[in-house]
């Protein structure tokens, strides 16, 4: 704590990301990263960037993107918010669209950074419970509200709703409702068809993962035009300039190479089956995922014990030391042969522990 801090941020529980370390090369399945590189598209873009444009201001509406993702989604360009990654984009929607009278509902295994935004914007909240397979059930998310996050698939279990479901949650409730789709494309369906029945549905995606781009920090919005301009106002009263312009032109180019999207996409879905598999081999509990990781749990030893002797070996995985999960372990799916010394790692430490006994 320090003299200097205000009541509030003495009063915050931030947000703490996976760890990135610097000292020691490790296999990272640890921050849901994609193991391939972005579409060579993307190098021509950077190759051929006009150093000379760096020394204007980008442009504070991103229009070339927002008209390449319209385009790529069929929507209008006023569907579309662009911002400094989906948590930037998902913290302008804090602000613009919950208002504190009643409480914001999320699930209680997810998203950390929701209840952390609660905390820095004063925002009431209340986390419900998933079931017992650690389900979003839609039907406890009924009644009065100030709002509603549903990641789809959740994070960290990986586990999607049916767009059945999320028409089902958008049909009790007249609040915003955002849907946290930053790992839709690994096997989820998009809720993108449903906003034109639905003005109080927000999608947020992202470049992140499917494509890439983590490094760029590239996050999106779809939704009717009156809560995109409701972003706006938030964006313009605290960053006119959040995407520089060589992001932006990432972006485009990796929304015009689709071939290379769909065969990274799919590499990683089939890799994702075949751990899978190996995994249940080990005597894990693998939870079905549509998401680019796997959320597990083993028969015999705790999560935060194989956690450390993974780190020992060299491989970096998601231990979340809290209620209800603090004995699984969240891998992100790497390559094929990221995978495989995942899993010849995870067979030395069950064998070596078989011998102390």
């Amino acid at each position: 704590m320090s003299q200097f801090w205000s009541d509030l941020v003495q009063q915050l529980d931030p947000y703490v990301p996976g760890e990135q370390p610097q000292d020691h090369q490790y296999i990272k399945l640890n921050t849901n990263e994609n193991p391939y590189p972005p579409s060579p598209e993307v190098a021509k873009a950077i190759q051929g960037f006009p150093l000379e444009s760096l020394r204007r201001y980008p442009d504070p509406e991103s229009s070339d993107l927002r008209k390449a993702l319209a385009g790529y989604f069929s929507l209008e360009p006023n569907q579309i918010f662009i911002g400094n990654g989906s948590d930037e984009v998902l913290a302008h929607s804090y602000q613009a669209f919950f208002s504190g009278r009643d409480p914001i509902l999320f699930p209680d295994i997810s998203y950390s950074f929701y209840p952390a935004y609660c905390s820095l914007y004063q925002i009431k909240y209340r986390s419900i419970a998933l079931d017992k397979k650690l389900c979003v059930d839609v039907s406890d998310y009924r009644g009065a509200n100030g709002g509603i996050i549903i990641p789809n698939p959740n994070a960290p279990t990986g586990i999607a709703l049916s767009l059945d479901a999320i028409r089902e949650l958008l049909e009790n409730t007249t609040s915003v409702v955002i849907v946290d789709e930053a790992y839709v494309d690994f096997g989820a369906e998009s809720a993108l068809r449903l906003i034109a029945d639905f003005p109080n549905l927000l999608v947020i995606q992202t470049f992140s993962k499917s494509r890439s781009l983590a490094g760029m920090r590239l996050g999106y919005a779809l939704g009717q035009p009156e809560l995109i301009e409701g972003l706006n106002r938030v964006k313009n009263s605290f960053n006119s300039y959040p995407v520089d312009s060589l992001a932006s032109a990432v972006a485009v180019a990796s929304l015009k190479d689709e071939a290379w999207f769909q065969q990274c996409r799919d590499r990683i879905i089939s890799t994702r089956g075949w751990l899978e598999i190996a995994l249940t081999e080990l005597a894990f509990k693998v939870y079905p995922s549509a998401s680019n990781f796997l959320f597990v749990q083993h028969a015999s030893f705790p999560a935060h014990d194989l956690y450390q002797k993974l780190k020992k070996a060299g491989i970096l995985v998601r231990y979340f030391d809290a209620p209800r999960i603090d004995n699984c372990l969240r891998i992100t799916i790497g390559s094929k042969d990221e995978c495989r010394s995942l899993i010849e790692a995870l067979k030395q430490i069950i064998m070596n522990s078989k011998i102390d006994e």
